[in-house]
């Protein structure tokens, strides 16, 4: 298994480095001066071409890239100009929040998946699996930034259950209960599309599995039904569903950006959003390159989860 860890670990630096390359020319693409974004639009020519220099915005873009590449493999990620901080500084602080606002949500999303997938599978056809496939359904429609304000206007504004913004209470609080408290809404809005997501091929990979030869077998020799589920059904089930959780990762990292916007999270989307607007490119392109790594990072556990289940994946 460790070998094929570092295989696969292996296979994802070109990913990473096509993630490097395209995270770069995509900021190039963005229209405007960035010399003259910072100075404002009344610098003189003179200040705008002196501090493009400054910032090696004059030289061509590979030579940019080389230099920003080189800076990147020993760790340095360059300065924000709108913050005046290091960029790997800033955007460790607001991945640190993304990473807990994402985890919990990738968490109950598969939590929430899997028991629904399993349940609307083993009572097909019955109320449960109706129930299960409407709520589903709903869930897969609604889009999460109007799912957002739903949870807001409810249970902030109207019945004042859990806080409408922010990571932690502005006065008292920043404990691990006063977290989990401004933690309830915003991943409940995130984990919802995802869970059904999983829900769906859960389902189906538990009917296709139930349908084997095994299964059959097992139910032969007399094991309840909640045995035959749980000890054989579940397990060849996962196998298909695993990658999937990895992908809705991704998910959950991407739907972060808004989510955070409208709770108001201190995470990476929100600080992106920032960045974007005051044109702050090298803020931006730790940021998005930090993303996509973890996204690299969770599909490749995702892999070597899978293989550890089905050893015949290895080759």
């Amino acid at each position: 298994m460790v070998a094929y860890a570092a295989k696969r670990l292996l296979a994802a630096i070109p990913v990473l480095v096509g993630l490097s390359v395209i995270v770069f020319a995509i900021m190039a693409m963005i229209p405007g001066d960035t010399a003259l974004a910072i100075l404002g639009s009344y610098a003189t020519p003179e200040n705008v071409a002196r501090l493009n220099a400054d910032l090696g915005l004059d030289r061509s873009l590979p030579e940019q890239y080389l230099a920003w590449a080189g800076n990147l493999v020993q760790g340095d990620l360059g300065r924000s100009y709108a913050l005046n901080r290091p960029v790997l500084d800033e955007v460790s602080e607001r991945f640190a929040a993304t990473l807990i606002l994402a985890g919990t949500s990738l968490v109950l999303a598969s939590i929430l998946g899997l028991l629904a997938g399993i349940v609307s599978a083993a009572r097909q056809f019955g109320w449960a699996d109706r129930i299960v496939t409407f709520l589903v359904l709903v869930g897969i429609s609604t889009p999460a930034f109007l799912l957002g304000l739903i949870l807001i206007l409810l249970f902030a504004v109207r019945w004042r259950l859990f806080p409408a913004s922010g990571m932690y209470a502005v006065y008292g609080g920043g404990d691990l209960a006063d977290l989990l408290h401004h933690l309830v809404l915003p991943s409940i809005t995130l984990a919802v599309i995802a869970a059904g997501i999983i829900a769906r091929l859960t389902r189906g990979a538990m009917l296709e599995v139930l349908r084997q030869d095994f299964v059959r077998t097992a139910r032969a020799k007399g094991l309840s039904e909640r045995a035959v589920i749980g000890r054989h059904a579940l397990r060849a089930a996962l196998v298909q569903v695993i990658p999937v959780i990895g992908l809705q990762a991704g998910f959950v990292l991407g739907g972060a950006v808004y989510v955070e916007t409208v709770f108001q999270w201190p995470g990476i989307g929100a600080m992106l959003v920032n960045a974007v607007a005051q044109r702050d490119i090298l803020l931006v392109q730790g940021g998005v390159l930090v993303v996509a790594a973890s996204y690299v990072l969770v599909n490749l556990l995702a892999d070597v989860a899978q293989a550890s289940l089905d050893p015949r994946l290895k080759s």
